[in-house]
């Protein structure tokens, strides 16, 4: 159920001591090939983590042969120093695998603005390529945890062929992805504009829709890696398919984890102009912390979708939105619609559909609700 589903890879994940407290920080995922075709996207945000620069570069030659992955300090805001660091983490595992640091892909997630500590990290390196194992998929999704509550992982089997994946991510979940570490796997024999095709548009799919407190990483990254080992090449739309299911599947995870959560907000935007407009929309309604107050307390308060709706450029016409909460329309053509009293918020997922009566696209959104604890896992502590 992870990077490891798929045919050869091999996975770790130790306990470094770049963490407090002994848990587990450093992972490492091998492609053992023969082929090491891979792909990527980063964050878009203009101040990126040196490990993002690093990879980017990496990227750009379509080969990976390892990942190295930590949690602890993300090595962000750092300097010239940090991504010396970062220099010095690909240049350690190339040597002890035998690999190009061209090759070596590099993750960080934690604090930003803190060096790691390359005394513990680079040794944890050499330690986590001997514990590689064909079954080090789960130990090396736990590695990369930082406020996550589970580790995240998920399978997609082909005809012959497997995609797999883990990630981690709880907080500054936001469209230009989330605050998260993704690597993915595929024995699937494909070229890396291949993999690039699939990977960005499950990616815009996925990823780029789950929006939690409208905050925006410096170290996000997802990669896909590909083997060749099942030496099966799937037809372009199928593995497309399997890329955005095993995407979609982490994502709902990430929301699912979203700090100090009690409920999931499946935010469905109908009847829009565009695509364009439709994700414009669920983002707006997404990020409105007075509906997400109103949704943890269960008060299917519709007013404040209209509200949200309002603030966009979105083509529509105020006396033609609709708005339902868990299946009851509570708001028809900009007035007050079915009885609120109608509406059982008590289960954790909450779906929201605001139809624009504008035209005939679509799109989804994932939220959660605004709690305490959200403020307190956030103002408490370092995180």
């Amino acid at each position: 159920m992870s990077v490891t589903a798929a045919k050869g890879f091999r996975a770790a994940g130790i306990a470094a001591g770049i963490k407090a407290g002994g848990t587990p920080d450093l992972a490492l995922v091998v492609n053992d090939g023969p082929r090491r075709a891979a792909a990527g996207v980063f964050t878009s945000n203009r101040v990126k983590a040196a490990p993002v620069l690093w990879s980017e570069q990496v990227l750009k030659g379509g080969q990976v042969a390892a990942v190295v992955l930590n949690s602890g300090g993300a090595n962000a805001c750092t300097g010239p120093e940090g991504f010396q660091d970062t220099h010095a983490t690909a240049e350690k595992a190339a040597d002890v695998l035998g690999e190009s640091a061209a090759e070596i892909a590099v993750a960080s997630t934690g604090l930003i603005g803190v060096r790691l500590p390359m005394d513990r990290l680079l040794p944890g390196v050499a330690s986590a390529a001997e514990a590689l194992s064909a079954h080090g998929g789960e130990k090396a999704a736990i590695a990369i945890k930082t406020t996550d509550s589970v580790h995240k992982t998920a399978v997609h089997e082909g005809d012959g062929w497997t995609v797999g994946g883990m990630a981690k991510g709880a907080g500054m979940l936001a469209p230009g992805l989330a605050t998260m570490l993704v690597v993915l796997t595929t024995d699937a024999d494909l070229p890396a504009a291949d993999l690039d095709k699939a990977l960005r548009e499950a990616t815009r799919l996925t990823f780029d829709r789950v929006d939690s407190d409208g905050c925006m990483s410096t170290n996000d990254t997802v990669l896909l890696l590909a083997s060749g080992a099942a030496e099966v090449t799937p037809g372009e739309a199928e593995f497309a398919e399997a890329v955005r299911a095993v995407c979609d599947d982490l994502a709902r995870q990430l929301i699912g984890d979203a700090e100090g959560a009690t409920k999931d907000i499946r935010i469905e935007v109908i009847g829009a102009a565009s695509e364009d407009d439709a994700v414009e929309v669920g983002r707006s309604i997404a990020r409105n912390n007075l509906l997400k107050c109103a949704i943890h307390g269960e008060d299917p308060n519709w007013g404040r979708v209209l509200s949200a709706i309002g603030t966009t450029s979105a083509a529509f016409e105020p006396d033609r939105l609709n708005v339902a909460i868990n299946d009851v329309w509570v708001c028809r053509n900009g007035s007050v619609g079915e009885d609120r009293d109608l509406v059982d918020m008590r289960y954790r997922e909450v779906r929201v559909t605001a139809d624009l009566s504008a035209g005939t696209e679509s799109a989804v959104i994932w939220a959660n609700d605004l709690t305490a604890d959200y403020v307190h896992e956030n103002s408490a502590y370092s995180s």
